[in-house]
């Protein structure tokens, strides 16, 4: 089985139109979130037409903790738990994620999170089992190895490799222009980088500059809802698509 990919979002922390950058990995070993933008359950059901739901989902891969890229953790969580005091799962989801990333997650979610239940506070454990990713390390989700790399970005940040059976899928993750970055992407057989708005994230002009061999399997995420398509040859992705890798 090849690995596919089930396109959530393609928007940035300002869109109006979509749902933040995130896909669905599905692979021989089941299938897996890469990132959980707000309103995960309706961009699930909207993507997938009701058949992926957060009750078929055990693992996410989190690439950092920008808003637009983990806000749906707390609703997420919470359906998990809630599932699991009905009797209606039993283990808690994975969440996979850099060090740096892990170390500050709980004091993010925890001012809606830590509430008080059967005489104890409620911490993150509670939730998601946290399974770190050193920077520039691997490991296995679902069958499929998960390489990282950081990016140029404000906050720790992981660009990612996933590969299965031999073929590769390679996500820029939100960052500046960075040659060696497209260098460490260059060998996938499918590129899903960003493109936004400067300082912070990179352009589209930088990205047409590329040697036509990259731009060729180059698919465009995180756009602003002014991105004009017009503007490049490269393909932009849209909510719901799927990617046969």
């Amino acid at each position: 089985r090849r690995m596919r990919i089930i396109v959530l979002g393609t928007g940035d922390a300002f869109t109006s139109r979509s749902f933040g950058s995130s896909v669905v990995v599905e692979s021989s070993g089941g299938r897996f979130l890469l990132d959980c933008p707000d309103l995960i359950h309706r961009a699930l059901k909207d993507a997938s037409g009701g058949a992926i739901t957060a009750g078929n989902i055990n693992d996410i891969l989190l690439t950092h903790i920008h808003g637009d890229h983990c806000n749906g953790l707390e609703s997420f969580g919470f359906w998990k738990f809630i599932a699991r005091r009905k009797g209606i799962e039993e283990s808690i989801p994975r969440l996979w994620t850099n060090p740096l990333t892990a170390a500050r997650l709980w004091e993010r979610l925890a001012p809606a999170m830590d509430a008080e239940v059967e005489g104890r506070q409620m911490t993150l454990t509670d939730f998601f089992d946290v399974r770190e990713i050193e920077i520039g390390g691997e490991t296995t989700v679902c069958g499929v190895r998960i390489e990282t790399r950081r990016t140029k970005h404000p906050v720790p940040a992981t660009a990612l490799r996933l590969t299965e059976s031999g073929r590769s899928l390679g996500w820029s993750c939100d960052t500046t222009f960075d040659p060696e970055l497209i260098e460490w992407l260059s060998g996938c057989d499918v590129i899903v980088h960003e493109v936004n708005h400067p300082p912070m994230h990179t352009t589209i002009e930088e990205l047409n500059a590329l040697p036509e061999s990259i731009r060729a399997k180059m698919r465009l995420t995180h756009l602003a809802d002014d991105f004009d398509a017009k503007s490049t040859e490269m393909r932009t992705l849209s909510d719901g698509e799927v990617i046969e890798i």
